[in-house]
């Protein structure tokens, strides 16, 4: 009998807008085959043979009355049986629009989650992958965190006030080192067995469903880790770029990483390929999405894993790297399937034309639709940085936030930008941020009073840093205390933190929760006022509710008058102090005693 190596999705569903499916076959000269099925409702299109005599595609319609079942899929040589195989189609959990996305009433919490909570400590060691030691004094090494360790913790992660998870990559990176990040996937549908299986990310997708939190899985278009099982047997001599140059051995040119080649009307050819053609790192070959099998693939990939784990978004890794009119087919066929759903991509650049670029009913002169929900707002993330750290000019301080957040005229849908004090790339914010409690709260108050959604990396409410050797990335994702047994700190209950740990703790609880049903938040007007004295005021307000942010760098006392703001009316209503729960009296001046933030709120 001939052997099947993989089966491409390994399963499927009836019911989707779109009907046609493709299957990657893989087996020994499986190419040699002819293919018979014989099911309702399922015809077989058409049979794709590769380059490589041990692959097949597929091309198969899936017609509307098909019913689920298993598909009888026959391969003979010479008229002859030589495999039969049964692929499944399931019934779909929901309807397509039924999925509902992530939007600005959420707060996404970032997990690394090697780094996260040990759940599991059987998974640590699987014997059989190139990295199969745990140390957890080594920054770059596996340290044991995984999906159980995620799953444990979710009342912790509900209590405080998160409404999504967006974990790193859980699929498998049998790379030789470092592979704790995930970035380097070596298999599309396989979960990494030292995170966890399957019904293990099943279960914590639906653990995390009933307590009100979405799932977003992180994805990777771009690339693949080099260790991935089809690079030693690739199917066409395009499936990568450079293919040539890797299978002869020879040197492969990386991305040049000039992102501005995809919006400027003025750049080369030669720069335009190598953003998108360039491997990202000499161990990620970069993938070719000009082959139409290889385009079938990821965009198949993607809708597997929605249905799979019933996800509530998707954030896809360096979304500038791919070629870019496939990435808005992709974007195009999810969102056609699940309408209500949403993509957030990355697109790590500080000019807001840019990142606005990406985004879905941007007007584009170059005519670019991306049907891309969300991007990525690192424009205003810098700015907040520097806005709290430099000294007050006229040009610089706070008039860079007042500056920043003028911008948004020029994105589609300022909202649907994702916002964040930091992520698992850069420097923790309370490092950014010379590790200045105060200046932590002002920088996540203002960020959670945004008309944005937010996302908070794992241990920023615990003032995690990595002052010791600023921007390292194993540093960056350091375990986050009582995620292991024997830890001398547990971040979870509170045991062993200082009492800055604790009081930044509250304190994003206290805002998380309140965010969590504030209308004036979530859709309300905004308005904010030119830096005057050190003193940036922003106003969120919708019906009877009015947030007021009050940023202050002065460090003497000052009294703050309010005729500025008559607009506003606020001596008409009845305020309070988020965090201390008293009353505020707005009638004519505001006395500020110290530096920081004042988060005021008609609304307990």
């Amino acid at each position: 009998m001939a052997q099947i190596d993989k089966i491409e999705p390994p399963n499927w569903w009836v019911d989707f807008e779109q009907s046609s499916l493709q299957l990657l076959i893989k087996g020994k000269d499986i190419g040699r085959a002819s293919v018979e099925i014989n099911y309702p409702g399922v015809t077989l299109a058409k049979v794709n043979t590769a380059d490589s005599p041990n692959y097949l595609f597929l091309d198969l319609i899936i017609d509307s009355n098909t019913k689920p079942g298993n598909v009888d899929i026959l391969f003979k040589i010479k008229n002859k049986t030589v495999k039969k195989v049964k692929y499944e189609l399931k019934s779909r959990a929901k309807d397509g629009k039924d999925y509902l996305g992530f939007d600005n009433t959420d707060v996404i919490y970032l997990i690394t989650p090697d780094r996260f909570a040990n759940g599991d400590s059987g998974n640590d060691i699987i014997k059989g992958l190139k990295e199969s030691t745990i140390n957890r004094q080594d920054n770059y090494a596996r340290h044991g965190g995984d999906i159980k360790g995620i799953t444990q913790h979710l009342d912790y992660i509900n209590t405080m006030g998160f409404t999504a998870i967006w974990s790193s990559p859980l699929l498998t990176n049998d790379m030789p080192t470092s592979s704790y990040h995930g970035y380097a996937m070596t298999d599309f549908y396989e979960v990494d067995p030292r995170f966890g299986t399957l019904e293990e990310y099943q279960n914590l997708s639906a653990k995390a469903r009933e307590k009100g939190i979405k799932l977003i899985m992180d994805q990777v278009a771009n690339h693949c880790g080099l260790g991935h099982w089809w690079m030693q047997d690739l199917p066409f001599k395009d499936w990568v770029n450079f293919q040539d140059e890797f299978e002869k051995g020879e040197k492969i040119p990386t991305s040049n990483h000039r992102r501005t080649t995809n919006q400027d009307f003025y750049a080369s050819t030669y720069d335009t390929q190598l953003l998108r053609e360039g491997w990202f790192v000499d161990t990620m070959p970069d993938l070719n999405q000009k082959n139409s099998f290889m385009a079938t693939y990821l965009i198949q990939n993607s809708i597997w894993w929605v249905e799979t784990l019933q996800l509530g978004g998707i954030r896809q890794d360096t979304y500038p790297y791919p070629d870019k009119s496939f990435m808005a087919t992709w974007a195009k066929a999810i969102m056609t399937e699940y309408p209500n759903f949403s993509i957030v991509g990355e697109e790590w650049s500080y000019n807001p034309l840019l990142v606005g670029y990406w985004q879905n009913e941007q007007k584009n002169k170059d005519g670019y639709v991306s049907h891309l929900s969300s991007s990525m707002d690192f424009p205003m993330q810098q700015l907040i940085v520097e806005a709290l750290t430099e000294e007050e000019t006229w040009q610089t301080g706070l008039v860079k936030i007042y500056e920043g957040l003028a911008n948004d005229f020029a994105y589609a849908h300022p909202e649907k930008l994702l916002i964040f004090p930091d992520n698992h790339d850069m420097s923790r914010i309370y490092t950014q941020l010379n590790e200045e409690v105060t200046l932590t709260k002002m920088a996540l108050a203002y960020i959670l009073a945004l008309p944005r959604i937010v996302q908070i990396y794992y241990g920023t409410e615990i003032l995690m840093n990595d002052t010791e050797k600023p921007g390292d990335h194993g540093l960056i994702r350091s375990d986050f205390p009582g995620g292991w047994q024997g830890d001398t700190a547990n971040a979870f209950t509170g045991e062993g933190l200082n009492s800055d740990q604790k009081d930044m703790q509250l304190f994003l609880k206290t805002l998380l929760q309140y965010r969590k049903n504030s209308n004036a938040i979530a859709k309300g007007k905004t308005i904010h006022f030119a830096p005057q004295n050190n003193i940036y005021i922003l106003s969120r307000a919708f019906e009877d509710e009015h947030v007021l942010i009050v940023l202050n760098k002065n460090d003497h006392p000052v009294s703050l008058p309010l005729n500025r703001l008559d607009e506003l009316g606020l001596s008409e209503k009845s305020f309070y102090n988020l965090i201390t729960k008293k009353p505020v009296n707005l009638n004519n001046q505001l006395n500020l005693n110290q530096k920081g933030v004042l988060v005021l709120s008609t609304k307990m």
